[in-house]
């Protein structure tokens, strides 16, 4: 079984201050993380995944057509992960690896704004690797998560409401540029890319 203690936020609650409050990190990653903890927990409860990890059980869900809210609440926890581990401040210089890739920290930035403000209600923007090493920006809708189709993730953005509505309300955007500008810990992601 599944424990939120298992999954601590990796900076203090008052680290985003003044981009993301405290009481949307905590609503965020108590509340919403919690709430896909305890969820997956009672849907796995006597299952054959019961006995799996995490990405065992988002790998297995996902091809099961009778698993969708197991896949759904799993996908969720680990893609909340990897967007808390994602955040922080101090790190906030792209990386030459990152931004080179994109033809330059501009090229980037301006990408990632493209791709993220086409999302379209709840979902997620990721930098990812192919199997060919590339980088790429792609977005996600609700649970769904590059894992499942053999991509690695890099960096992710969370676009649902509760990552950011009680900040911005209706300013998106704003919330985008902020991500970009000031809550990315890029030594996280270049810590990530170097584990194989």
């Amino acid at each position: 079984m599944f424990n939120l203690a298992e999954y601590p936020l990796p900076f203090r609650e008052t680290d985003l201050v003044p981009y993301m409050s405290v009481e949307t990190v905590r609503t965020h990653h108590d509340k919403h993380m919690g709430a896909y903890i305890a969820n997956l927990n009672k849907l796995i409860d006597g299952t054959e995944y019961a006995d799996m990890d995490l990405h065992e059980i988002i790998l297995a869900s996902a091809k099961d057509k009778n698993a969708t809210k197991v896949f759904n609440n799993a996908a969720q926890i680990f893609n909340h992960e990897f967007f808390f581990n994602c955040l922080g401040r101090g790190n906030t210089l792209i990386p030459d690896l990152i931004s080179d890739a994109f033809g330059g920290v501009s090229e980037f930035k301006e990408k990632f704004k493209s791709v993220a403000n086409d999302v379209f209600g709840s979902g997620w923007v990721w930098v990812v690797q192919n199997s060919n090493k590339k980088f790429e920006i792609m977005s996600t809708a609700n649970a769904d998560t590059p894992i499942v189709h053999g991509l690695k993730p890099v960096l992710v953005l969370d676009l649902w409401e509760h990552a950011y509505y009680l900040d911005y309300q209706n300013r998106r955007a704003e919330f985008i540029d902020n991500f970009l500008e000031f809550l990315i810990d890029w030594k996280f992601v270049l810590d990530n890319l170097n584990v194989e």
